[in-house]
């Protein structure tokens, strides 16, 4: 039903065709005088808090979280960001100026978010009081002429009028109407829930835009990387890289700390899935302050809940355990080296930085760096090169390539512990392999040439897990308001609300007329279906009665059958 059609069936109808709807009537006038200042802000105000604005802001703010999605944001991988901006030096000062590398706390997107957030919030309290309003009321008298309505039916009874309109009453209230009488009439209504449900959905979308600042504002994560073995305690010192909302405190961190005890990875050794993940679990313990020790499996999409935080499973790696000596045979590092893949395989690289204790032959000292390439599956043999075929731990090895001089460490700039700056440092010449790196296996040696001393690849091999801790007070609201929208959206959909009227009096021949209508929000197939189960189901209480040409031969046959008699 047109817009043009709704409102010429409430103006013909009267007050049983209104209020049908808590959106308010949109009032145009042509030709009428010009806006002043305060019309113009009171036109403003009706545009913005229009369902129609909000749903259009609704779909900007769903198109500008694309771009969020598509171009690595600085909030949540600047190194992501610094290398999209490498690669695209003519993209990149345009995207700068739209700020599409933050989208979320741009100016545009906030925009976006504030006048949603208006728009609901204005459209939404003045139907909430409307809608309260209404279901205080009572339904409206039965209109002059039923017969306009778009599902009518009517028949005569012997029925006195009264007793028809008890029997009417009496079934709408037991089929949940709310229903009284007005008159020569029996006015119900149903299905005004649908209103409810409409206000529910629009409530839970404020609660989630709520519930979505609040998070951006309050939430923090950070990541960290640990050794089989090692373990971390939640201090803003602990993490590899930390991130937080502009509310956020340090001194809200949870109090907590554990320490990783294994990691199980194990892949499917044949057919077309081979190499993919079949286990992949973390073993840690972990304790609270003045709470004992506990033991958890943390495995992907299963975090460890630790009071308002999370702890996330998200990588992993191989830690191979290397003991670098000197000249003389002093040990000067001994540890496990974690490696970064870069493949599915587990092909890895990093570096091994020895910075304290070493000396050179001369006995002067001097820092040694080794970048290391390790594959769990050794193949390419042969080939000038080597890659990894499996990611578990079938054939290691790991290629070294050695330098001595300034790591640069005390520089003042910031350094990736994965990498070496060799721009400081020479090169190592060693026999075998390239006569630049080494390929070991675990427990072979690598001789550093003149006296250099000599790096172990041990027979020990770590795994290292890395991991995700963050706090997001507002996702149980976020879930909350996303099954209210839900339900709220489903009631709106699915309930059809909708009013009828029976009316019954006296016609001039002394018989009752009986008529019933049905009128709905919109045009609705199952409002005459409605109507006509409740005509059967009253017409049991208040038959038909028959034609007059029939009672006539009825009371012209009852004297010759008494006379006969």
């Amino acid at each position: 039903m047109s817009k043009t059609e709704t409102t010429g069936q409430q103006d013909h109808l009267g007050e049983a065709g209104a209020q049908l709807s808590t959106a308010p009537r949109e009032e145009t006038v042509i030709g009428g005088p010009t806006l002043g200042p305060f019309g113009w802000v009171r036109w403003f105000w009706r545009q913005l808090t229009s369902m129609r604005v909000a749903l259009i802001l609704l779909f900007m703010l769903s198109l500008g979280s694309i771009p969020g999605s598509l171009i690595p944001q600085t909030s949540a991988d600047e190194v992501k960001v610094r290398a999209f901006k490498e690669a695209h030096e003519t993209l990149t000062p345009i995207y700068e100026k739209l700020q599409l590398f933050d989208v979320y706390s741009s100016v545009w997107f906030s925009a976006i978010y504030i006048l949603l957030f208006v728009s609901l919030i204005g459209c939404i309290v003045p139907r909430t009081w409307q809608f309260v309003g209404q279901l205080r009321s009572r339904p409206p008298g039965a209109p002059k002429r039923l017969t306009r309505l778009p599902a009518y039916t009517t028949w005569r009874t012997e029925a006195e009028p009264e007793r028809v309109r008890e029997a009417a009453l009496a079934m709408l209230k037991g089929r949940r109407y709310r229903a009284h009488t007005v008159g020569d009439a029996v006015a119900a209504e149903k299905g005004y829930l649908r209103e409810a449900g409409n206000l529910v959905f629009h409530i839970a979308l404020i609660v989630m835009l709520v519930a979505f600042a609040w998070g951006v504002m309050f939430k923090s994560e950070g990541g960290k990387l640990i050794v089989e073995g090692d373990g971390f305690s939640n201090t803003l010192t602990q993490y590899d890289d930390f991130k937080s909302g502009s509310q956020f405190g340090t001194d809200e961190l949870e109090p907590f700390g554990f320490t990783l005890d294994s990691f199980t990875g194990t892949y499917e050794k044949s057919g077309p899935q081979r190499g993919t993940p079949r286990t992949f679990e973390a073993a840690v313990r972990y304790s609270e302050v003045g709470k004992p020790e506990k033991k958890a499996i943390i495995r992907v999409n299963e975090p460890l809940k630790v009071g308002d935080a999370k702890v996330f499973l998200i990588a992993h790696g191989y830690a191979p355990v290397v003991t670098v000596k000197d000249g003389r045979g002093k040990v000067v590092y001994h540890g496990a080296v974690p490696l970064l893949p870069f493949d599915n395989n587990v092909t890895s690289t990093g570096a091994i930085k020895v910075m304290d204790g070493y000396r050179d032959k001369n006995g002067k000292k001097e820092q040694l760096g080794f970048n290391a390439f390790f594959v769990p599956t050794f193949a390419g043999a042969g080939k000038g090169q080597m890659f990894s075929q499996f990611p578990a731990l079938d054939f290691p090895v790991m290629a070294v390539t050695g330098y001595h001089g300034d790591l640069r460490v005390n520089s003042g700039l910031p350094q990736n512990v994965y990498q070496l700056d060799t721009s400081k440092m020479k090169q190592f010449k060693v026999q075998g392999g390239t006569g630049s790196a080494n390929r070991l296996l675990p427990g072979e040696t690598m001789t550093l040439p003149d006296g250099a001393g000599s790096i172990t690849f041990e027979k020990e091999i770590k795994e290292w897990a890395s991991f995700s801790i963050t706090q997001q007070p507002g996702n149980g609201l976020a879930l909350a308001g996303a099954v209210a929208a839900i339900l709220g959206l489903s009631g709106s959909l699915f309930i059809q609300r909708r009013r009828v009227w029976v009316r019954a009096v006296r016609g001039e021949d002394g018989v009752t007329v009986v008529e019933m209508a049905g009128l709905g929000r919109s045009e609705s197939a199952k409002l005459p279906e409605e109507l006509a189960e409740l005509a059967v189901t009253l017409n049991t209480e208040a038959p038909t009665a028959p034609e007059p040409s029939e009672r006539t031969a009825e009371a012209a046959e009852e004297p010759a059958e008494g006379a006969e008699k």
